[in-house]
């Protein structure tokens, strides 16, 4: 999700962050937060989302936005991917404590290797949730060359890529716009980035909750948090 934070309208968008992570949908954060804002509810809350929603969190400047777009999808492709090496490893073992750490050096280095082999071959979906409220008005020529730049990192990939893009707020008091259903075809989504118009109200709640339905792994109405999630699908 890329915002500046300082939600207003709907559910919280921490409760909401926290259900999304329950259902295995990581949510990371990159707020674009003015010098000026640093440090204010902004950026609290941009911090608390991600803890939230099992992910991570960056405060950027709009010149850095899209390297850390791709950084943070990077990290957190490698992360699930670890993240499936060890519950396989403590299957394997019958050990709660065994992690690709604790192998041998020789072993770990095999395993390492695979990984990174895995991060650009493996199926990898991004749902990319873009704040358009006014508030945002005078970052956006940054996210839309930020989210053309991810596409290109995307498709570069040699493992299949797919991507929704979706925006809040919507139209006709619509928490949340879907701009690009979930596509491989990614070159087709440059033009819908600049079609975005910017205005209105912050509902990141109601946003992060409808865009967490495009993944559909369980009903909505479900709060139960799963401890040993595997991490397939995740949102920017």
């Amino acid at each position: 999700m890329i915002t500046d934070g300082n939600s207003n309208e709907g559910v919280s968008p921490i409760t909401a962050a926290a259900e999304a992570y329950a259902r295995g949908v990581v949510v990371n954060v990159i707020g674009v937060v003015d010098r000026e804002s640093a440090g204010m509810r902004g950026e609290q809350e941009i911090e608390a989302i991600a803890k939230a929603g099992g992910g991570i969190h960056r405060i950027v400047s709009p010149t850095r936005l899209a390297y850390t777009m791709q950084m943070m999808t990077r990290h957190t492709v490698v992360a699930t991917i670890q993240q499936v090496v060890n519950e396989e490893l403590r299957a394997i073992f019958k050990d709660e404590t065994a992690s690709l750490e604790s192998l041998p050096p020789a072993k770990r280095a095999e395993v390492v290797r695979s990984v990174d082999e895995w991060t650009e071959t493996a199926p990898l979906r991004v749902a990319l949730l873009i704040d358009a409220s006014a508030s945002m008005k005078h970052k956006f020529d940054a996210v839309r060359e930020a989210a053309y730049d991810l596409l290109l990192s995307m498709q570069a990939r040699a493992g299949k890529s797919e991507l929704a893009v979706l925006h809040f707020p919507g139209n006709n008091a619509k928490a949340v716009e879907t701009d690009v259903a979930w596509t491989a075809e990614l070159a087709k989504i440059e033009k819908i980035l600049y079609k975005l118009n910017v205005k209105g109200t912050t509902p990141t709640g109601p946003a992060i909750l409808d865009a967490l339905a495009m993944f559909g792994e369980v009903p909505r109405a479900s709060t139960r948090r799963t401890a040993n999630a595997v991490w397939g699908d995740y949102v920017v």
